[in-house]
């Protein structure tokens, strides 16, 4: 696993051992990042259910202001802050260990792009879409990957489905404001 492209581009990051963490794979992380790169420049970016920090690490290379890795798991914090060193994101990279209740509970701040990635069978992912509406930006975007079979909602809070793009068995779902910005 790399980062794509810009400032840390071909940077190899580390992936927690064991199958509690499922990394997207690399051909929907270039994909996604195409359908939004012209909105990751000097914005503040969401990673919940961070895994190994990839998607986080792959905004602040393309310009994100700040990236927020959220991630209840011990091991996998520790292989996030290991690959924020890596591409050199200290600065602009705030790590939180807990789990998403706990970060919605006392988080400060809003965001304009968020990916949302919870264990697919978990029943985390509608919850989290619900509670991540209240933290975005009016014109913010909001990712969902989830499996192909799982039905995504049509919307949550103000925010509602634009867009669904399928790459094998992964689902890709992209919610924005009703009445911020459209693709």
């Amino acid at each position: 696993m790399r980062i794509i492209t810009g400032s840390a581009r071909g940077k190899r990051l580390q992936t927690p051992a064991g199958d509690h963490t499922r990394p997207t794979p690399e051909r929907v992380k270039e994909a996604l990042f195409s359908a939004i790169q012209f909105e990751i420049a000097g914005r503040r970016f969401l990673d919940l259910f961070a895994g190994s920090g990839q998607m986080g690490l792959e905004a602040l290379s393309r310009g994100a202001r700040e990236a927020v890795f959220v991630e209840a798991g011990k091991e996998a914090a520790s292989v996030i802050e290991k690959n924020i060193a890596v591409c050199a994101f200290e600065r602009e990279s705030k790590l939180l260990r807990m789990d998403y209740l706990a970060f919605f509970a006392r988080n400060q701040g809003l965001f304009d792009l968020a990916f949302l990635d919870p264990p697919y069978q978990s029943g985390l992912l509608w919850n989290a879409l619900e509670k991540t509406t209240a933290i975005m930006q009016p014109g913010g975007t909001i990712i969902c990957e989830h499996p192909l079979d799982m039905q995504a909602p049509e919307s949550r809070g103000p925010f509602e489905k634009k867009k669904t793009y399928r790459y094998g068995k992964i689902a890709l779902t992209f919610y924005r404001h009703k009445d911020g910005e459209t693709e």
